[in-house]
């Protein structure tokens, strides 16, 4: 009888949760178990770089890959998780509701922007989280020189000095200067924190004030936005800032498919998952990438919603969905090594080490660093099933 594991999402954790499945089954000599993705498209989209332009072209083609290491693409949306039937119930492509159980589940669903009861932000801000909405920045953007030049056109507002808003805000003066022409374009960081960079620590701070000093950025710190609407934005202090572009990136919750499967959670919605990433609790369920919950040392130290902890997650959750399959010894998920890589727009990068973030790369240094890692490293690995299935296991050191 053929058993199934499902993987809900072809993000990185997803696509890697695939892979590792499909090793661990080459390697036990078995053809008794299938393995699916469950995703809205067969493609990896490269969610860390949709701060840059052109964001459309930001993804890399699963259907090759999923096809020469054996795993079943179902293109749909999952809505819906019964872990006491092991059903999930999802919207196929022609908008049909479907039914597909499985025998074991891995959860890859990712996450997506927080976005708070701010009045007007849900009408008249942006963001970068997924590609649709990067797109339809872009779009806008564009559209900004059809305007009449005003304060408010020629003015952005990021809100969030988190990795993702100060990799919005320094690469956004380069992108507005090729719409826009020169000296037209100024850029507004607003964050909570007392001071520039104050989320990521002292060690790349300087490099942050450098970067922002040359691309024009102008934080306001110890401030929060309040209310936007089609003008601008209201700051926490009465002070409004006019603009037409105002770009969210305050926060990011796990799935909301999380809320459907019995378990602890943590203030992001992450499930919380043993050592083996199957969630605490659940007989037949690994979470993995954002919606995991993941001890990635002794130290008291959990994986961010960050590539570089969802890849291995995914090599570690989909080795170890199969193995419980095949009765297996599972591998123990550790990532003991942490690093920073942050894009500083024109002036370059700053690339750390450490839960401290020690720094050991900035400038054109780091930059080249950064590219590396966005062009080459996350990617997929090529439609070769020797290549990615080699790439797949678990055990890698990861370096």
């Amino acid at each position: 009888m053929t058993s199934h594991i499902l993987i809900i999402g072809a993000g990185f954790a997803g696509v890697w949760s695939a892979l590792s499945a499909a090793r661990l089954l080459d390697q036990a000599q078995r053809g008794d178990v299938r393995i699916s993705v469950l995703a809205p498209q067969p493609q990896l989209r490269i969610r860390p770089r949709f701060y840059e332009a052109d964001a459309h072209t930001l993804q890399a083609p699963l259907a090759a890959l999923f096809e020469v290491v054996g795993v079943n693409f179902i293109r749909g949306h999952a809505e819906h998780i019964d872990s006491q039937a092991r059903q999930v119930g999802y919207v196929d492509d022609n908008g049909q509701h479907q039914q597909i159980t499985y025998d074991r589940l891995v959860l890859a669903a990712g996450s997506q922007v927080a976005r708070p009861a701010v009045p007007g932000l849900a009408e008249h801000s942006f963001d970068v989280d997924q590609m649709e909405s990067a797109v339809r920045l872009e779009q806008h953007l564009a559209s900004l020189a059809d305007l009449p030049a005003s304060p408010a056109r020629n003015t952005v507002v990021v809100c969030g000095g988190g990795f993702t808003g100060i990799e919005t805000a320094t690469e956004m003066p380069a992108r507005l200067r090729a719409i826009l022409g020169e000296g037209q374009a100024r850029v507004v960081l607003v964050d909570r924190g007392s001071s520039v960079g104050a989320a990521l620590g002292a060690g790349i701070t300087p490099s942050i004030i450098a970067a922002s000093e040359q691309a024009g950025v102008q934080w306001l710190t110890g401030a929060s936005v309040v209310a936007v609407d089609a003008g601008g934005v209201t700051l926490d202090n009465g002070d409004y800032i006019a603009s037409k572009t105002v770009i969210w990136t305050v926060g990011v919750k796990a799935s909301p498919l999380t809320a459907q499967v019995a378990g602890e959670r943590d203030g992001l919605g992450r499930l919380r998952v043993d050592d083996h990433l199957k969630v605490v609790g659940q007989a037949h369920i690994y979470a993995t990438g954002d919606v995991a919950w993941a001890a990635v040392d002794e130290l008291g130290n959990h994986a961010l919603m960050t590539c570089q902890h969802a890849i291995p997650m995914g090599r570690h959750s989909g080795n170890n969905a199969m193995a419980d399959l095949l009765g297996l010894e599972p591998v123990v998920y550790r990532q003991p090594k942490y690093v920073t890589c942050l894009d500083l727009g024109e002036w370059g990068a700053t690339f750390s080490e450490g839960w401290e973030r020690e720094l050991k790369l900035q400038g054109l240094e780091g930059k080249a660093m950064k590219q590396q890692i966005n062009t080459v490293w996350i990617y997929p690995p090529a439609a070769d099933r020797a290549q990615a299935l080699a790439a797949a296991d678990p055990l890698i050191a990861i370096v």
